[in-house]
Protein backbone atom coordinates (compact mmCIF):
# COMPACT_ATOMS: atom_id res chain seq x y z
CA UNK A 1 0.00 0.00 0.00
CA UNK A 2 1.01 3.34 -0.98
CA UNK A 3 0.03 6.49 1.17
CA UNK A 4 0.85 10.21 -0.49
CA UNK A 5 1.46 12.41 3.17
CA UNK A 6 0.85 16.02 2.30
CA UNK A 7 2.20 18.54 5.08
CA UNK A 8 1.82 22.20 4.45
CA UNK A 9 3.19 25.20 6.77
CA UNK A 10 2.67 25.28 10.36
CA UNK A 11 4.53 24.26 13.86
CA UNK A 12 3.18 20.97 13.67
CA UNK A 13 5.31 19.96 10.36
CA UNK A 14 7.75 18.34 12.43
CA UNK A 15 5.42 15.98 13.80
CA UNK A 16 4.98 14.64 10.55
CA UNK A 17 8.26 12.95 10.52
CA UNK A 18 6.73 10.49 13.26
CA UNK A 19 3.98 10.00 11.18
CA UNK A 20 5.95 8.48 8.38
CA UNK A 21 7.67 5.76 10.29
CA UNK A 22 4.56 5.07 11.96
CA UNK A 23 2.64 4.07 8.80
CA UNK A 24 6.05 2.13 7.35
CA UNK A 25 5.53 0.22 10.66
CA UNK A 26 2.22 -0.62 9.48
CA UNK A 27 3.68 -2.21 6.29
CA UNK A 28 2.66 1.48 4.22
CA UNK A 29 4.80 2.85 1.67
CA UNK A 30 4.98 6.91 2.10
CA UNK A 31 5.75 9.85 -0.92
CA UNK A 32 5.71 13.01 1.37
CA UNK A 33 4.32 16.12 -0.65
CA UNK A 34 5.77 19.36 1.16
CA UNK A 35 4.15 22.63 0.39
CA UNK A 36 6.15 26.08 -0.47
CA UNK A 37 5.19 26.94 3.46
CA UNK A 38 5.84 23.73 5.19
CA UNK A 39 9.84 24.02 3.81
CA UNK A 40 10.06 26.28 6.16
CA UNK A 41 9.45 24.54 9.19
CA UNK A 42 11.45 21.16 8.08
CA UNK A 43 13.93 20.16 5.36
CA UNK A 44 12.88 17.59 2.63
CA UNK A 45 15.80 16.05 3.36
CA UNK A 46 14.56 14.57 6.58
CA UNK A 47 11.52 13.27 4.73
CA UNK A 48 13.50 11.53 2.46
CA UNK A 49 16.14 9.76 4.79
CA UNK A 50 13.17 8.57 6.53
CA UNK A 51 10.70 7.74 3.41
CA UNK A 52 13.19 6.08 1.15
CA UNK A 53 11.61 8.22 -1.45
CA UNK A 54 11.60 11.04 -3.77
CA UNK A 55 9.95 14.56 -1.60
CA UNK A 56 7.82 16.47 -3.91
CA UNK A 57 8.01 19.99 -3.08
CA UNK A 58 6.61 21.41 -6.25
CA UNK A 59 4.94 21.15 -10.11
CA UNK A 60 7.97 21.44 -11.13
CA UNK A 61 11.49 20.39 -10.23
CA UNK A 62 14.00 23.08 -9.94
CA UNK A 63 15.27 25.55 -12.75
CA UNK A 64 12.36 23.87 -14.98
CA UNK A 65 9.68 26.59 -13.83
CA UNK A 66 9.88 28.04 -17.59
CA UNK A 67 10.70 24.98 -19.32
CA UNK A 68 9.17 22.21 -17.68
CA UNK A 69 9.68 18.72 -18.28
CA UNK A 70 6.45 16.94 -19.31
CA UNK A 71 7.78 13.99 -16.83
CA UNK A 72 7.27 16.79 -14.41
CA UNK A 73 4.38 18.73 -15.51
CA UNK A 74 1.87 15.64 -15.20
CA UNK A 75 3.57 13.87 -12.30
CA UNK A 76 0.70 14.89 -9.89
CA UNK A 77 -1.46 12.11 -12.21
CA UNK A 78 0.64 9.75 -11.87
CA UNK A 79 1.23 10.44 -8.17
CA UNK A 80 -2.89 10.34 -8.13
CA UNK A 81 -2.56 7.37 -9.46
CA UNK A 82 -0.36 5.40 -7.38
CA UNK A 83 -1.54 6.01 -4.10
CA UNK A 84 -4.15 4.24 -1.88
CA UNK A 85 -4.68 7.27 0.00
CA UNK A 86 -3.80 11.13 0.65
CA UNK A 87 -3.27 11.81 4.22
CA UNK A 88 -2.84 15.81 4.85
CA UNK A 89 -1.13 16.38 8.69
CA UNK A 90 -0.79 19.01 9.44
CA UNK A 91 -3.83 21.04 7.29
CA UNK A 92 -3.60 24.65 7.90
CA UNK A 93 -6.74 26.71 7.52
CA UNK A 94 -5.58 27.82 3.93
CA UNK A 95 -5.49 24.20 1.94
CA UNK A 96 -8.26 22.95 3.94
CA UNK A 97 -10.29 26.08 2.31
CA UNK A 98 -8.47 25.58 -0.93
CA UNK A 99 -9.54 22.17 -1.17
CA UNK A 100 -12.97 23.23 0.15
CA UNK A 101 -13.08 25.32 -2.88
CA UNK A 102 -11.24 23.44 -5.82
CA UNK A 103 -8.48 26.26 -5.76
CA UNK A 104 -5.35 24.17 -6.78
CA UNK A 105 -2.22 26.71 -7.32
CA UNK A 106 0.06 23.84 -6.48
CA UNK A 107 1.28 20.13 -6.46
CA UNK A 108 -0.51 19.59 -3.08
CA UNK A 109 -3.64 21.12 -4.02
CA UNK A 110 -3.97 19.87 -7.56
CA UNK A 111 -3.00 16.28 -6.62
CA UNK A 112 -6.16 16.37 -4.16
CA UNK A 113 -8.28 17.34 -7.43
CA UNK A 114 -6.80 14.55 -9.19
CA UNK A 115 -6.94 11.84 -6.76
CA UNK A 116 -10.15 9.30 -6.39
CA UNK A 117 -8.17 7.85 -3.74
CA UNK A 118 -9.36 7.88 0.40
CA UNK A 119 -8.46 11.63 1.98
CA UNK A 120 -7.36 12.34 5.30
CA UNK A 121 -6.82 15.60 6.59
CA UNK A 122 -5.17 16.34 10.33
CA UNK A 123 -6.31 20.25 10.90
CA UNK A 124 -4.21 22.10 13.23
CA UNK A 125 -3.76 26.29 13.63
CA UNK A 126 -5.28 28.97 15.86
CA UNK A 127 -7.76 27.97 18.08
CA UNK A 128 -9.51 31.64 16.85
CA UNK A 129 -9.10 29.84 13.05
CA UNK A 130 -9.88 26.53 14.25
CA UNK A 131 -13.35 27.97 14.90
CA UNK A 132 -13.66 31.08 12.38
CA UNK A 133 -16.77 30.04 11.08
CA UNK A 134 -15.26 29.97 7.45
CA UNK A 135 -13.12 27.11 8.58
CA UNK A 136 -15.90 24.82 10.05
CA UNK A 137 -17.94 25.69 6.53
CA UNK A 138 -14.76 24.41 4.55
CA UNK A 139 -14.51 21.28 6.65
CA UNK A 140 -18.06 20.73 6.82
CA UNK A 141 -18.03 21.12 2.87
CA UNK A 142 -15.51 18.61 3.14
CA UNK A 143 -17.09 15.88 5.07
CA UNK A 144 -20.02 16.08 2.90
CA UNK A 145 -17.63 14.83 0.22
CA UNK A 146 -16.14 12.15 1.92
CA UNK A 147 -13.03 13.57 3.37
CA UNK A 148 -12.33 11.87 6.88
CA UNK A 149 -11.53 14.85 9.71
CA UNK A 150 -9.74 13.84 12.57
CA UNK A 151 -10.18 16.51 14.79
CA UNK A 152 -7.46 18.90 16.37
CA UNK A 153 -7.29 18.30 20.45
CA UNK A 154 -7.36 21.00 22.60
CA UNK A 155 -4.45 22.19 24.87
CA UNK A 156 -1.66 25.03 24.95
CA UNK A 157 -1.13 26.23 21.57
CA UNK A 158 2.23 27.53 19.80
CA UNK A 159 0.77 30.97 19.73
CA UNK A 160 0.56 30.77 23.91
CA UNK A 161 -3.43 30.59 23.83
CA UNK A 162 -5.28 27.60 24.69
CA UNK A 163 -7.96 26.02 22.98
CA UNK A 164 -8.61 23.64 20.06
CA UNK A 165 -6.45 23.25 17.05
CA UNK A 166 -3.59 21.27 18.30
CA UNK A 167 -2.64 18.25 16.01
CA UNK A 168 -4.57 15.38 17.13
CA UNK A 169 -2.13 12.56 18.00
CA UNK A 170 0.10 10.95 15.34
CA UNK A 171 -1.61 6.98 16.37
CA UNK A 172 -5.23 8.71 15.79
CA UNK A 173 -4.31 9.97 12.70
CA UNK A 174 -2.45 7.08 11.76
CA UNK A 175 -5.70 5.09 12.39
CA UNK A 176 -7.83 6.97 10.58
CA UNK A 177 -5.56 6.37 7.43
CA UNK A 178 -5.61 2.74 8.16
CA UNK A 179 -9.67 2.65 8.64
CA UNK A 180 -9.37 4.61 4.82
CA UNK A 181 -7.45 2.16 3.73
CA UNK A 182 -9.61 -0.93 4.99
CA UNK A 183 -7.13 -2.31 7.45
CA UNK A 184 -9.34 -1.98 10.65
CA UNK A 185 -6.69 -1.46 14.05
CA UNK A 186 -8.35 -4.07 15.81
CA UNK A 187 -4.90 -5.67 17.23
CA UNK A 188 -2.98 -2.15 18.39
CA UNK A 189 -1.91 -2.88 21.74
CA UNK A 190 -1.26 -6.46 20.88
CA UNK A 191 2.47 -8.02 20.39
CA UNK A 192 2.43 -11.10 18.12
CA UNK A 193 4.96 -14.12 18.24
CA UNK A 194 4.61 -15.49 14.71
CA UNK A 195 7.29 -18.63 13.43
CA UNK A 196 7.42 -19.23 9.74
CA UNK A 197 9.10 -21.36 7.44
CA UNK A 198 10.39 -24.67 7.58
CA UNK A 199 13.46 -26.13 9.48
CA UNK A 200 16.62 -27.62 8.41
CA UNK A 201 18.63 -30.59 10.13
CA UNK A 202 22.07 -30.92 9.81
CA UNK A 203 22.87 -34.24 8.42
CA UNK A 204 26.54 -33.24 7.55
CA UNK A 205 27.97 -30.07 5.96
CA UNK A 206 26.29 -30.06 2.78
CA UNK A 207 22.84 -32.17 3.71
CA UNK A 208 20.00 -31.57 5.75
CA UNK A 209 16.60 -33.03 6.25
CA UNK A 210 13.98 -30.18 5.43
CA UNK A 211 10.39 -29.95 4.00
CA UNK A 212 8.60 -28.10 1.12
CA UNK A 213 7.22 -25.00 3.29
CA UNK A 214 8.25 -21.75 1.70
CA UNK A 215 6.94 -19.72 4.68
CA UNK A 216 4.71 -17.70 2.45
CA UNK A 217 1.56 -17.96 5.03
CA UNK A 218 3.68 -17.15 7.66
CA UNK A 219 4.53 -13.62 6.13
CA UNK A 220 1.60 -13.24 4.69
CA UNK A 221 0.03 -13.17 8.78
CA UNK A 222 3.17 -10.90 9.75
CA UNK A 223 2.12 -8.39 7.35
CA UNK A 224 -1.38 -8.08 8.04
CA UNK A 225 -1.10 -7.62 11.39
CA UNK A 226 1.75 -5.18 11.17
CA UNK A 227 -1.11 -3.67 8.92
CA UNK A 228 -3.92 -4.16 11.83
CA UNK A 229 -1.42 -2.35 14.34
CA UNK A 230 -0.17 -5.17 16.04
CA UNK A 231 3.58 -5.78 17.14
CA UNK A 232 5.38 -8.18 15.26
CA UNK A 233 7.89 -10.78 16.39
CA UNK A 234 8.64 -12.73 13.99
CA UNK A 235 11.02 -15.98 14.36
CA UNK A 236 11.46 -17.29 10.43
CA UNK A 237 12.99 -20.48 9.16
CA UNK A 238 15.20 -20.31 5.95
CA UNK A 239 13.15 -18.98 3.74
CA UNK A 240 13.79 -16.59 0.31
CA UNK A 241 11.25 -13.92 1.21
CA UNK A 242 11.78 -11.23 2.46
CA UNK A 243 10.44 -10.02 6.11
CA UNK A 244 8.17 -6.98 6.65
CA UNK A 245 10.50 -4.26 7.56
CA UNK A 246 8.65 -3.23 10.51
CA UNK A 247 8.86 -7.23 11.76
CA UNK A 248 11.38 -7.63 14.59
CA UNK A 249 12.45 -10.44 12.94
CA UNK A 250 14.73 -13.30 14.02
CA UNK A 251 16.73 -15.82 11.41
CA UNK A 252 16.78 -19.76 12.42
CA UNK A 253 17.66 -22.91 11.02
CA UNK A 254 17.11 -25.67 13.03
CA UNK A 255 13.94 -26.94 15.73
CA UNK A 256 16.58 -26.57 18.62
CA UNK A 257 17.15 -22.71 17.17
CA UNK A 258 13.59 -21.72 16.59
CA UNK A 259 12.47 -23.38 19.93
CA UNK A 260 15.09 -21.32 21.90
CA UNK A 261 14.09 -18.26 20.03
CA UNK A 262 10.19 -18.44 20.16
CA UNK A 263 10.86 -19.66 24.24
CA UNK A 264 12.84 -16.81 24.75
CA UNK A 265 10.51 -14.31 23.07
CA UNK A 266 6.99 -15.78 24.69
CA UNK A 267 6.96 -13.50 27.53
CA UNK A 268 6.55 -10.38 25.55
CA UNK A 269 3.62 -12.12 23.22
CA UNK A 270 0.37 -11.89 23.75
CA UNK A 271 -0.91 -13.99 20.92
CA UNK A 272 1.52 -16.93 19.53
CA UNK A 273 0.60 -17.94 15.75
CA UNK A 274 3.09 -21.10 14.94
CA UNK A 275 2.72 -21.12 11.18
CA UNK A 276 6.42 -22.47 11.19
CA UNK A 277 6.94 -26.18 9.22
CA UNK A 278 9.04 -27.77 11.78
CA UNK A 279 10.95 -30.93 10.73
CA UNK A 280 9.89 -33.56 12.58
CA UNK A 281 12.79 -35.97 12.94
CA UNK A 282 16.66 -35.13 13.25
CA UNK A 283 19.71 -37.05 12.95
CA UNK A 284 21.16 -38.38 16.66
CA UNK A 285 24.27 -37.32 15.66
CA UNK A 286 25.08 -35.14 12.36
CA UNK A 287 28.35 -36.15 10.71
CA UNK A 288 31.23 -33.33 11.09
CA UNK A 289 32.88 -34.31 7.43
CA UNK A 290 30.94 -34.55 3.92
CA UNK A 291 29.21 -38.41 4.18
CA UNK A 292 31.04 -40.05 1.54
CA UNK A 293 28.62 -41.90 -1.09
CA UNK A 294 29.52 -45.74 -0.84
CA UNK A 295 26.25 -47.42 -1.23
CA UNK A 296 22.94 -48.11 0.84
CA UNK A 297 22.82 -45.97 4.42
CA UNK A 298 20.79 -45.66 7.65
CA UNK A 299 20.05 -42.58 9.11
CA UNK A 300 19.45 -42.97 13.03
CA UNK A 301 16.56 -39.86 13.50
CA UNK A 302 15.17 -38.72 16.69
CA UNK A 303 12.47 -36.66 17.31
CA UNK A 304 12.54 -32.47 17.35
CA UNK A 305 11.42 -30.50 20.36
CA UNK A 306 7.10 -30.06 19.76
CA UNK A 307 7.70 -26.16 19.88
CA UNK A 308 3.84 -25.69 19.90
CA UNK A 309 3.48 -27.87 22.68
CA UNK A 310 5.71 -26.44 24.87
CA UNK A 311 4.73 -23.01 24.14
CA UNK A 312 1.34 -23.97 24.82
CA UNK A 313 2.34 -25.86 28.36
CA UNK A 314 3.90 -22.18 29.08
CA UNK A 315 1.45 -19.93 27.84
CA UNK A 316 0.09 -17.76 30.89
CA UNK A 317 -2.06 -15.04 29.33
CA UNK A 318 -1.41 -15.80 25.96
CA UNK A 319 -3.89 -16.76 23.16
CA UNK A 320 -2.12 -19.73 21.03
CA UNK A 321 -2.90 -20.33 17.38
CA UNK A 322 -0.94 -23.62 15.56
CA UNK A 323 -1.26 -24.75 12.25
CA UNK A 324 -1.19 -28.27 11.12
CA UNK A 325 -0.44 -30.05 7.53
CA UNK A 326 -1.97 -32.94 6.91
CA UNK A 327 -2.90 -35.09 4.13
CA UNK A 328 -5.67 -37.67 5.48
CA UNK A 329 -8.15 -37.93 7.95
CA UNK A 330 -7.69 -34.10 8.66
CA UNK A 331 -10.19 -32.32 10.64
CA UNK A 332 -9.83 -35.82 12.69
CA UNK A 333 -6.04 -35.32 12.84
CA UNK A 334 -6.73 -31.67 13.61
CA UNK A 335 -8.81 -31.58 16.38
CA UNK A 336 -6.64 -34.26 18.33
CA UNK A 337 -3.84 -31.96 18.31
CA UNK A 338 -6.47 -28.92 18.78
CA UNK A 339 -6.79 -30.64 22.61
CA UNK A 340 -3.29 -32.74 23.15
CA UNK A 341 -1.37 -29.41 22.61
CA UNK A 342 -4.15 -27.17 24.14
CA UNK A 343 -4.32 -24.79 22.07
CA UNK A 344 -6.55 -21.75 21.57
CA UNK A 345 -7.36 -22.65 17.77
CA UNK A 346 -5.77 -24.80 14.96
CA UNK A 347 -5.34 -24.05 11.45
CA UNK A 348 -5.95 -27.28 9.26
CA UNK A 349 -4.99 -27.39 5.61
CA UNK A 350 -4.59 -30.60 3.27
CA UNK A 351 -1.34 -29.96 1.72
CA UNK A 352 -2.36 -33.18 -0.75
CA UNK A 353 -3.63 -31.04 -2.51
CA UNK A 354 -2.75 -29.06 -5.91
CA UNK A 355 -2.37 -25.44 -6.03
CA UNK A 356 -2.68 -24.56 -2.74
CA UNK A 357 -0.82 -24.86 0.61
CA UNK A 358 3.36 -25.83 -0.15
CA UNK A 359 5.20 -23.62 -2.45
CA UNK A 360 1.78 -21.28 -3.77
CA UNK A 361 0.67 -18.19 -2.91
CA UNK A 362 -2.65 -19.73 -2.56
CA UNK A 363 -4.82 -22.03 0.40
CA UNK A 364 -7.53 -23.51 1.98
CA UNK A 365 -7.92 -23.74 5.39
CA UNK A 366 -10.44 -24.74 8.42
CA UNK A 367 -9.89 -23.02 11.83
CA UNK A 368 -11.21 -24.71 14.46
CA UNK A 369 -11.36 -23.64 17.97
CA UNK A 370 -13.23 -25.54 21.14
CA UNK A 371 -16.51 -24.55 19.97
CA UNK A 372 -16.75 -23.83 16.16
CA UNK A 373 -15.16 -24.77 13.10
CA UNK A 374 -14.79 -22.33 10.01
CA UNK A 375 -14.10 -23.03 6.65
CA UNK A 376 -12.22 -20.74 4.49
CA UNK A 377 -12.69 -22.12 0.63
CA UNK A 378 -9.39 -21.62 -1.87
CA UNK A 379 -8.01 -17.96 -1.60
CA UNK A 380 -5.09 -16.00 -1.41
CA UNK A 381 -2.78 -16.64 1.29
CA UNK A 382 -3.21 -12.82 2.88
CA UNK A 383 -7.01 -13.30 2.57
CA UNK A 384 -6.29 -16.27 5.10
CA UNK A 385 -4.06 -14.20 7.29
CA UNK A 386 -6.66 -11.85 7.40
CA UNK A 387 -9.48 -14.76 8.52
CA UNK A 388 -6.98 -16.02 10.80
CA UNK A 389 -6.02 -12.85 12.83
CA UNK A 390 -9.79 -12.27 12.73
CA UNK A 391 -10.11 -15.74 14.96
CA UNK A 392 -7.13 -14.17 16.87
CA UNK A 393 -8.88 -10.80 17.61
CA UNK A 394 -12.03 -12.45 18.77
CA UNK A 395 -10.54 -15.27 21.07
CA UNK A 396 -8.03 -12.53 22.70
CA UNK A 397 -11.35 -10.18 23.35
CA UNK A 398 -12.99 -13.40 24.96
CA UNK A 399 -10.42 -13.91 27.34
CA UNK A 400 -10.09 -10.49 28.19
CA UNK A 401 -13.70 -10.73 28.80
CA UNK A 402 -13.07 -13.93 30.93
CA UNK A 403 -10.51 -12.40 33.34
CA UNK A 404 -12.23 -9.14 34.10
CA UNK A 405 -14.79 -11.19 35.10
Amino acid sequence: MKVALGVTGGIAAYKAAEIVRLLQDRGVRVQVIMTRAAQEFVRPLTFAALSGEKVITGMFAPGEEHTPNIDSAIEHIAVAQSMDALLVAPATADVLAQFAQGIAPDFLTTLYLATTAPVVVAPAMNVNMWNHPATQANLDTLRKRGVKVVEPGSGYLACGMVGQGRLAENEAIVAAVMEALGTSQDLAGETILLTAGPTREKIDPVRYLTNRSSGRMGYAIAEAALRRGARVLLVAGPTNLTPPGAAETTRVESAEEMRNAALNLLPQASIVIKTAAVADYRTKNSAGQKIKRQGPMTLDLEPTPDILKEIAARKQSQTVIGFAAETENVLEHARQKLAAKNLDAIVVNDVSREGVGFDSDRNAVTIITRDEVIEVPETSKWDVAQRVLDIAVKLRARQKTSVEA
